[in-house]
């Protein structure tokens, strides 16, 4: 599976005001994750106090690289990795799927149209099964 066009086109439309807002986005994910589904937190045990930022500056890349993804490789590598070590499983792509969707809603207000959370939110499964089929990978390696 690939991304549509429309997909790329709006995500790379929109990256600079998800980056600008990259920060504020992911601290609210986390806010409204850890909420909704509190069990999660969990996972984050051993993340640093700044892991927003982290997640911040991995969105903007992935929005500026969106159609050269092997430049990410070995990020994406290194965060699969992570998500092994920290026991991130298939289920808990699609909760931190709709707790980033509504940040981004959140934090951009009326720029966060449903044509733009719809290619958000393809381009983030998207990544997502990218990320699952290498921990996949890594979890039976180990």
């Amino acid at each position: 599976m690939s991304l549509s066009k429309e997909t790329i086109e709006i995500v790379k439309a929109t990256a600079k005001p998800v980056a600008e807002n990259a920060e504020a986005i992911t601290a609210r994910m986390y806010e409204i994750l850890f909420e909704s589904h509190p069990e999660t937190k969990a996972l984050f045990s051993d993340a640093s106090p700044d892991q927003h930022k982290k997640l911040a500056a991995a969105v903007g890349a992935y929005a500026a690289n969106i159609e050269r993804l092997d430049i990410l490789g070995d990020a994406l590598d290194k965060m699969a990795q992570a998500h092994v070590r920290t026991g991130v499983k298939p289920e808990h792509y699609p909760m931190v799927g709709v707790s980033l969707l509504g940040a981004v809603k959140d934090v951009l207000g009326d720029a966060a149209t449903d044509e733009v959370l719809t290619a958000w939110k393809e381009a983030y499964f998207y990544l997502g099964d990218l990320l699952i089929a290498r921990e996949k990978e890594l979890y039976a390696a180990a």
